[in-house]
């Protein structure tokens, strides 16, 4: 997972959910009844075309990685995947806390939405420069080489055109048009990979593959520009007062996205001090398959955010909003990491080829436990942060982070030393920092926003998977073809069997394609 304003400052001062006035509350409570008579199909819909967006830049993004893993190698790899992560932090700090204080502002006020999107440009591009100055002066400080100290701040100034592209998804998403969102980012990464392609092939290296950055993000720019104008969508002057909004507000959020971001920014730096230079390459593979695996989570989380905002304070509708993600998070999350479990070194050869990232594997299995629990924190995190609760969690983000440091260092330097792979350690520490915030986030939603059958579903979900395992263990060799979708039917089996999921689960998923087809279909005709 890819809120709201400030707690107390962010809410208006008439209505919590609508701007409506005090008077106005019985109004407000039956639309948000009317809202929630059929709030999976809403979810579904969202989540469908999050889903196909999400599906098409997947395959895209394998493309991309697995080009520069084979033209690359795993010492430039690595330094690609240190510079991804560097630019990562560094735009956590531009994004300020919009990506979820839009979407959840926009939701509530729509007549606000042009000029909250003009303060949100703004406020992007001017600490866009000042990170890529501090992030070339923060290298040079922790003791890189001159070539990271150039390449680092030239990539988060390549990054800022798709950041403002993203703008607009944002208030897409508000407007629950997700197909919008959709677009605009598969357009990015569809012209990201196009121009990297001939750039790597007439001979440019990571200084070329930065700069294509920059091209595909001009280009999702433009595209959001153009769908923009379908609804009447544009950047307003932003005065004074939305400028401060936008500072206030996102202020809690950014630091729980700061506390967030900053963890994989400090392994990545342990890391390539502890180990050599190729375990990072390993380390950076594994955590590429391990984005797109949880990338349901980030979905199903961005689809459900709307909701969960305009419901976050009623805990009767914020336990309904849950428990209708909760479940099918929990379903995907299993199959995720048994997917990972077995098939490791299917995905790793796969993308990157033989021989220089088949380390990779082993980091991405030790990994594959925390995948439901990571799929579960994205979801209670989007709640929490929905409720306004972003410095508690900020406050225990912060902590873990600290924790994990403390365990990777000592469990680097131990599985560098005996099994040759320090990335071992370090997934270790993530392992056991994720459960953590499990425990964490169940403490900080309201009360009785989780009730027992969400904790059963938890139960179902890890024996589910670890049947699925057994099962594949005693059965006979079979080559990754075959292996793959008989291990999907496998767990759907005994997932239907555990009630896990649902028969009417499926026909949810069913009326919702069925609907999307149509829409498609009406859309050709106009």
């Amino acid at each position: 997972m890819r809120a709201t304003t400030a707690t107390s400052v962010t809410k208006p001062r008439s209505c919590h959910c609508s701007g409506l006035p005090d008077t106005g509350m019985h109004e407000t409570n039956t639309r948000a009844a009317a809202t929630l008579a059929f709030p999976s199909r809403k979810l579904a819909q969202n989540a469908f075309f999050l889903f196909a967006g999400q599906v098409a830049s997947t395959a895209l993004s394998i493309v991309l990685t697995a080009l520069l893993g084979r033209w690359l190698g795993a010492v430039e790899f690595g330094i690609y995947y240190l510079l991804a992560v560097m630019t990562t932090f560094a735009y956590v700090l531009v994004d300020w806390g919009q990506s979820a204080y839009l979407i959840r502002e926009s939701a509530r006020r729509h007549q606000d939405s042009g000029k909250l999107l003009g303060g949100a440009l703004v406020v992007r591009v001017t600490i866009a420069f000042a990170a890529a100055l501090a992030t070339g002066v923060l290298v040079r400080v922790i003791g890189y080489d001159r070539r990271i100290a150039f390449l680092a701040p030239l990539s988060v100034a390549c990054a800022l055109p798709l950041a403002l592209s993203q703008t607009y998804g944002y208030i897409f998403r508000a407007r629950d048009r997700m197909d919008f969102d959709g677009t605009v980012a598969v357009s990015g990464k569809a012209i990201t990979v196009a121009v990297t392609v001939p750039a790597l092939l007439l001979g440019g290296g990571l200084a070329a593959v930065v700069l294509m950055q920059a091209v595909g993000g001009a280009g999702a720019l433009l595209v959001a520009l153009h769908l923009a104008g379908k609804f009447h969508l544009r950047a307003e002057r932003p005065g004074r007062g939305i400028v401060h909004e936008l500072a206030r507000g996102g202020a809690p959020i950014a630091a729980f996205f700061v506390a967030m971001a900053v963890q994989p920014l400090i392994d990545a730096i342990i890391l390539a001090k502890l180990t050599p230079p190729e375990v990072v390459g390993w380390y950076g593979a594994a955590r590429n398959i391990m984005a797109v695996l949880f990338a349901p989570a980030s979905i199903l989380g961005s689809a459900s955010f709307p909701e969960l905002s305009r419901v976050s304070d009623s805990v009767v509708d914020l336990r309904r909003a849950l428990g209708t993600t909760l479940r099918l998070l929990l379903g995907l999350g299993a199959l995720a990491a048994v997917g990972a479990f077995l098939f490791a070194d299917v995905a790793v050869r796969l993308i990157y080829g033989r021989g220089h990232f088949d380390s990779a594997a082993v980091v991405l299995q030790v990994f594959a436990p925390v995948l439901p629990l990571l799929f579960v924190d994205i979801l209670f995190g989007s709640a929490i942060t929905a409720v306004g609760k972003t410095k508690e969690i900020a406050a225990i983000k912060a902590l873990s982070v600290a924790i994990s440091t403390g365990l990777a260092i000592p469990l680097i330097i131990l599985c560098q030393a005996r099994l040759g792979n320090g990335g071992i350690g370090l997934a270790l520490a993530f392992g056991f920092t994720e459960s953590l915030m499990l425990a964490a986030f169940l403490r900080l939603l309201p009360h009785g926003a989780v009730d027992r059958s969400m904790l059963l579903d938890l139960l179902r979900a890890a024996a589910t998977a670890g049947a699925t395992v057994v099962i594949f263990t005693v059965l006979p060799a079979m080559t990754p073809w075959l292996a793959v979708p008989t291990c999907i039917v496998v767990f759907l089996a005994l997932a239907l069997i555990s009630r896990l999921i649902l028969i009417a689960d499926l026909s949810e998923v069913a009326d919702v394609f069925r609907g999307w087809l149509e829409r498609l279909r009406s859309g050709a005709k106009d």
